[in-house]
């Protein structure tokens, strides 16, 4: 008998209209915003059931790649235990199971665990289920931890006496999970979010036995464009509250010791000025673009006068290299930079003498700092990977540089072997002239034929870098003859600062035609063609994919966008939205028309003509916070319209999750494997 073809559902076209500065725009879906409507969850649902029929032929394909990826999973893994107050902390997993298990050990690592918390036990009635902000008071007896069970990122923060092992019956509900003991061992600091913004803007206090009715407001963050966090300095001698928008921070202190004092400023906020500070000894250290500084500088200042005026140099701004970060310990500061786009962790002995890098060979590595919460050590602990290399913790002795490989990542299955890989890095011209760096790995013995196919990977925003990093799941790919490439486009922070102002507001068409750039390189080099070539973005990520396909849609034959943020303009005028009015440093205000235009030019969803485009599957949740589901289904319902070919078009919605995807471990891998297989049906690879 025939195939039966499968009907794409259509959204009913409902106009509304709306003006600013004089423009007005039509969207037809905006209907489709509404989550209490019955007939936008059935739309939801129909375009669910067109995709699984339009897949069903993947099915058992997709059950193999799981089983496959999952295969190559150490199932009864943990990490590498830290040491923190007395007691080493580990995390582990039990064989078959989603969830993570923590735990801690006092004094030794030979004396029998004590379990934290089974996130397997406390996950049992939840679809969705995340643990986080653990936080263990200073004399060791009360943890506090946030839960979030519907991936909405509003965690309610509990308590729990780890001597009893009962958990209190206070409630802190809408916060952002992380919370803060004072030395008292009674007071937690926390934040909480806004109802509809869901933007943290508050810090309160709470004292354990009281009633949560009775937390005292500590700080409201009046300007709609910051956030706010507590947390601790790791000399444990301070509270901080941090205020942060895109372009500007603020800090507030207050002694651990003396909770109840008021909070005392650090450096008011100045339009502009970023800055980060750590304790150690009399002082406070500086990350800051103070004076111009765009790659940042470090600095210090007396404890007792710690406004911008008592800064003073300790490491010089540097052109060409961005300082990232900085690690204190009693007799070395460790510094986190980045040159040519490349991870450096710099050592620096107090007292100036024989200062070092440790050595990197590989072009395509990660390389950071981990946990290092003890302060009075010689010994540095920090990751390593490469494209082709598994993670390893590593812990560094900073005096005598002899180190240890705590842990490398296991690769089971039997047949990983890292050599029969190779790991490139490539330059490509942008249509400016800018040299754009490309991360590239495959399985050895690649011909430069044109008919590879490659998934070509970007993010670009945010000034968030796209470090190349070891997957297990990506061999699945590497191992069927894929290239699998990083573009790091300008948005990004890869080059230094300057390459994040170049990727931004009234520049961020940079970071599309960078993609694009990047893209034709790789077919005029012949590693692949545009019949092999896909892309792959999510969140602002996808953003750029729907950016790339209204303006080169030729290059590639798939793409996948993941949670995409692609109906800007409309999202960007919405201010109730969760994170809207934080957005504006990022992609301006459209509120002010030069923002308006230029974004209206961009956005994805505003842009879509009649045009032929690439096979594509864009995911999405229900839930999700970050980018609302309603984009990429206005998004999918539009290009169902006016898209002029049969390419393949799915809208998979995870009706219980939200930006993150699926909370547990083997859940997330059966996302990648819709992924990877809407890939090799589209290449043909059966298995």
């Amino acid at each position: 008998m025939p195939e039966t073809i499968v009907q794409p559902p259509k959204a009913a076209i409902i106009p509304h209209t709306m003006e600013i500065h004089g423009h007005v725009r039509t969207d037809n879906y905006y209907w489709l915003n509404d989550r209490e409507n019955p007939k936008v969850i059935e739309y939801l649902n129909e375009e669910n059931e067109y995709y699984q029929q339009s897949t069903a032929h993947t099915v058992a394909f997709q059950n193999s790649l799981f089983e496959e990826m999952k295969a190559r999973i150490k199932e009864d893994d943990e990490s590498v235990p830290y040491f923190y107050n007395g007691y080493y902390y580990i995390t582990r997993f039990e064989k078959g199971k989603d969830y993570p298990i923590h735990s801690r050990k006092k004094g030794s690592m030979e004396v029998p665990e004590e379990i934290l918390f089974d996130c397997n036990e406390m996950a049992k009635e939840h679809a969705y289920f995340n643990l986080a902000g653990l936080s263990i008071s200073e004399d060791n007896v009360w943890a506090s931890f946030g839960v979030d069970t519907v991936s909405r990122r509003q965690y309610t923060i509990q308590v729990k006496n780890l001597l009893t092992g009962k958990i209190l019956p206070v409630k802190l509900e809408n916060t952002t999970g992380g919370a803060t003991w004072a030395s008292d061992n009674a007071t937690l600091f926390y934040s909480r979010k806004d109802e509809q913004t869901l933007r943290a803007d508050k810090i309160y206090k709470h004292k354990l036995g009281t009633d949560t009715t009775k937390d005292i407001l500590v700080f409201f963050e009046k300007d709609e464009t910051f956030d706010v966090a507590v947390y601790k300095s790791k000399s444990k001698k301070y509270i901080i509250i941090n205020s942060s928008s895109t372009l500007t921070t603020e800090y507030q202190t207050v002694l651990s010791a003396t909770p109840d004092a008021k909070f005392k400023m650090f450096q008011k906020r100045t339009r502009g000025l970023e800055y980060s500070m750590s304790h150690y000894g009399k002082h406070f250290y500086i990350v800051t673009n103070k004076d111009k500084a765009t790659n940042f500088k470090l600095m210090k200042t007396p404890e007792d006068a710690t406004g911008k005026e008592h800064w003073v140099d300790v490491i010089a701004h540097r052109e060409e290299v961005l300082l990232e970060d900085i690690d204190i310990f009693k007799d070395y500061l460790v510094v986190a930079e980045r040159y040519n786009g490349l991870n450096q962790i710099r050592i620096m002995p107090w007292n100036g003498k024989g200062e070092y890098y440790l050595p990197f060979d590989s072009e395509t590595y990660t390389a950071y700092t981990t946990t290092n919460l003890d302060f009075d050590t010689e010994i540095l602990r920090y990751s390593f990977q490469s494209l082709a290399t598994p993670s390893s913790v590593i812990d560094f002795n900073m005096r005598t540089k002899e180190k240890t490989i705590l842990k490398e990542q296991e690769v089971l299955g039997g047949n990983f072997d890292k050599n029969n890989y190779t790991e490139e890095r490539l330059w490509a011209t942008a249509k400016d002239g800018t040299q754009v760096p490309i991360s590239m790995v495959s399985r050895k013995g690649i011909v430069q034929n044109g008919n590879n196919p490659t998934l070509l990977y970007a993010y670009g925003s945010y000034g968030a870098t796209m470090d190349c990093y070891f997957s297990t799941v990506r061999l699945t790919l590497l191992d069927r003859g894929f290239i699998f490439a990083i573009a790091h486009v300008r948005g990004g922070e890869d080059l230094g600062r300057q390459w994040y102002e170049e990727g931004k507001l009234l520049k961020k068409k940079n970071t599309f035609t960078d993609f694009i750039d990047c893209s034709q390189f790789l077919i005029d080099k012949k590693y692949t063609s545009s019949n092999h070539l896909y892309a792959e973005g999510g969140s602002a990520g996808g953003l750029l994919m729907g950016a790339v396909v209204n303006m080169a849609p030729y290059l590639y034959n798939g793409v996948i966008a993941q949670v995409p943020f692609v109906d800007v303009v409309t999202t960007m005028l919405d201010d109730s939205i969760p994170l809207t009015t934080g957005e504006y440093d990022e992609w301006g205000n459209p509120n002010k028309k030069k923002y308006y235009n230029y974004m209206l030019s961009y956005s994805p969803y505003d842009n879509v003509v009649k045009q032929d485009y690439p096979n594509m599957y864009v995911s999405t949740g229900l839930h999700d916070s970050q980018v609302q589901y309603w984009e990429p289904a206005k998004w999918v319902a539009k290009l169902r319209v006016l898209k002029t070919n049969n390419n393949q078009l799915f809208l998979d919605i995870n009706m219980e999750t939200g930006h993150g995807g699926a909370s547990g471990r083997f859940e997330a891998i059966k996302e990648i494997a819709k992924e990877y297989s809407f890939l090799l049906d589209l290449e043909g690879i059966k298995r």
